[in-house]
């Protein structure tokens, strides 16, 4: 059961974290607080915290501040619908991985909508730098040719 949940969540990750494991590669994870808050459910999910993807995005595609203005709410979306999506335990882990891959995809494309040719093909870059170096401990990537 355990490591079901843990390939889950790592699943999960790599469908939602398209742009979050972008920003992961170059950042390293916060110090842990000691403000008595819990951990988040599944450790990596403070990488997908939306403050943390929009700095990143403005850093990498030299948003603007109308950008950033409609972005962040598109971020917040996601988390809240990923974070949802991972309590919902009536939904099979394929089931799980399919939706997360569709808001991600969702939120990528509404993000893409917004930015100029050249910020859509960094924005591309970054999404292909962040499946070539997937977080590891998660899945092995699928054999060539099947």
């Amino acid at each position: 059961m355990q490591t079901k949940f843990a390939t889950l969540a790592l699943s999960g990750l790599l469908a939602l974290g398209v742009t979050g494991a972008a920003f992961a590669q170059d950042n390293p994870p916060p110090p842990p607080s000691d403000q008595g808050q819990a951990a988040p459910p599944q450790g990596g999910h403070m990488r997908m915290d939306p403050d943390r993807q929009l700095e990143r995005l403005t850093h990498e595609l030299n948003l603007t501040t109308d950008q950033q203005s409609q972005i962040k709410p598109m971020l917040v979306d996601r988390q809240q619908k990923m974070q949802a999506l991972m309590q919902n335990e009536s939904l099979s882990q394929d089931d799980r991985r399919a939706q997360a891959r569709t808001i991600s995809m969702g939120t990528n494309n509404s993000i893409k909508a917004l930015l100029t040719d050249e910020q859509k093909q960094k924005f591309e870059a970054m999404q292909q730098n962040m499946r070539r170096n997937a977080p590891a401990g998660g899945p092995p990537p699928p054999p060539p040719g099947g």
